[in-house]
């Protein structure tokens, strides 16, 4: 077995995640090793094997690569130690299935030396082979988490989750990375845009794998995985948002219903309408509020990076205020009750109109919101406890 050489200065790491890939995995090895010599570029290729089985680490130090031995199982779990383990002060990582492009280097490094903190190989610009990926990947999955991405998190690429990328070793060793499946490649992009580091383009090719057995990709799964991940990363799409849109348009419908029915066309809107408003609001408020409390402990945990702005609003929304405010709102939703019961008296507690459902509702919308301010205003402060302000 060959021993693979220590550099005086390694400039470049080709990183490949490694679950039985003895099929291809000398071809990858010799094409990113063939690749590096024609660029004249000092480098390695670590193989983060993650629990072979069928002699792929043997092959590996074979072909004068570097084996990382990765007990976690998981696509990211590999990719990570890779990356830990990688000597280079630039890392391209591909999978190792000969699909993509090891053998056309040169486009990722140059990009890195021009400044570049993450490059992301853009296979739709590249060319896919035929055959080299399925049509629901091809024309609705990544399409549509790509512009998922772009939306959410503005960032600048259109192949979201192309496996072949490059970046700056230390830059994305500092983002700590945790996820162990394939939500990884969602990860890296998100926490690179999230700390505003230069994220670029190239293109590059997909080949169809060379292997014969299935990938280890599930097309269901693993995309519900990536979406979450998106989604969970951007409180203000997933609870902001919505709790905005709930919140005001719950807000107006039961306004614009408060003095009396209101008749367009041939439809009659009265209290029951007021119902689904009140609804509306309660569950806005309470998106609402985890948007503030997700946003607030994703910092506190280095998920995200800080949000000035926010954090000047949370100073000055203390707890004591919004105690106040919770408990002032309760009381008024108490006496609106209290408002509708004598009046429910002054009538003998007779039957009850829709118009006498107008003053309970109120009641019990004040009453849930007050109690939301309360709880949300708790759970703030303890994602703050310990964080001095700028009162302070």
């Amino acid at each position: 077995m060959a021993t693979p050489t220590k550099l005086s200065h390694c400039e470049l790491s080709v990183v490949l995640p490694c679950l039985d890939e003895a099929e291809t995995l000398a071809a990858c090895i010799t094409k990113a090793q063939d690749s590096m010599a024609r660029l004249g570029i000092e480098g390695e290729v670590v193989v983060a094997d993650n629990g072979s089985t069928d002699g792929s680490p043997e092959i590996a130090l074979a072909h004068g690569a570097r084996v990382v031995s990765v007990p976690r199982r998981g696509y990211g779990a590999a990719l990570r130690h890779g990356i830990t383990a990688a000597e280079g002060t630039y890392v391209v990582m591909a999978d190792a299935d000969d699909s993509y492009a090891l053998d056309d280097l040169g486009p990722f490094v140059a990009a890195l030396r021009g400044g570049a903190d993450l490059v992301m190989g853009d296979r739709f610009a590249g060319g896919i082979e035929p055959g080299a990926m399925n049509g629901l990947h091809r024309y609705l999955g990544n399409p549509i988490l790509s512009f998922l991405g772009r939306l959410l998190f503005h960032v600048p690429v259109h192949d979201f989750h192309c496996g072949m990328r490059g970046f700056r070793r230390n830059r994305m060793v500092a983002l700590d990375l945790r996820t162990d499946g394939m939500e990884f490649a969602s990860e890296m992009v998100v926490r690179a845009a999230l700390a505003d580091l230069d994220i670029v383009e190239v293109p590059t090719t997909l080949r169809p794998a060379g292997r014969t057995r299935g990938p280890h990709l599930r097309t269901w799964r693993d995309g519900w995985r990536h979406l979450r991940y998106l989604l969970v990363f951007s409180p203000r799409w997933l609870f902001l948002y919505p709790a905005l849109a709930l919140v005001l348009g719950g807000t107006a419908v039961f306004a614009a219903l408060w003095a009396g029915s209101v008749t367009v066309g041939a439809l009659t809107f009265d209290v029951q309408t007021m119902t689904v408003a009140a609804t509306a609001i309660v569950v806005g408020l309470q998106a609402g509020g985890l948007a503030l409390v997700a946003r607030a402990y994703a910092f506190r945990l280095g998920l995200l990076p800080r949000n000035h702005r926010l954090e000047r609003v949370l100073d000055h929304f203390t707890l004591e205020l919004g105690l106040v405010v919770g408990a002032l709102m309760v009381a008024a939703g108490v006496a609106a009750f209290a408002g509708a019961a004598m009046h429910w008296s002054s009538t003998d507690f007779g039957r009850l109109t829709t118009d006498d459902m107008r003053l309970p509702l109120a009641g019990m919308l004040l009453v849930a919101a007050g109690t939301q301010v309360v709880m949300v205003s708790f759970l703030l402060s303890l994602s703050r406890a310990g964080r001095r302000t700028a009162a302070e």
